[in-house]
């Protein structure tokens, strides 16, 4: 499983992004609106303002946003949210219909079970992912029979 959902630093990462890319740094620099040296200065920030994260993540064509949503499911499941004894309240915000679970995700989930570090049901308590879809990833994507 990648380490990367734990730790995230974003500027190693789209660093990585970028030299896989080749992207001259002229290019950076122009389509940021910033100088080499800002973009040297991002490199080495463990994260970034949004807006900036938006335009890296256009630029590269890559979901930086996406290693957050991946360290809330792993990290932050809903069901812990749902121990605290808060009463529930309505928002503005817009509402997302399911967890995305990347095939990273995915992977880790079923490698933890296969090894034995969790059970399914403590999976499914944990991340709070229903029963059919864990069933479901394990027909998929794993050889063992659930």
């Amino acid at each position: 499983m990648n380490s990367h959902f734990k730790n995230i630093h974003l500027g190693s990462l789209i660093k990585k992004r970028s030299e896989e890319l080749k992207i001259e740094m002229s290019r950076i620099c122009n389509f940021l609106h910033c100088t080499e040296k800002d973009i040297e200065e991002m490199f080495l920030c463990k994260s970034l303002d949004s807006e900036i994260l938006l335009r890296w993540s256009k630029l590269l064509g890559y979901d930086f946003f996406r290693l957050y949503s991946q360290h809330l499911i792993l990290y932050a499941p809903p069901a812990a949210v749902s121990k605290i004894n808060l009463p529930v309240q309505t928002t503005n915000l817009p509402q997302f219909r399911k967890n995305i679970y990347s095939k990273e995700i995915i992977d880790h989930i079923l490698e933890i079970i296969t090894n034995g570090e969790k059970t399914k049901n403590q999976v499914i308590k944990e991340y709070n992912i229903p029963k059919t879809t864990l069933y479901k990833w394990f027909n998929k994507y794993s050889k063992i029979e659930v």
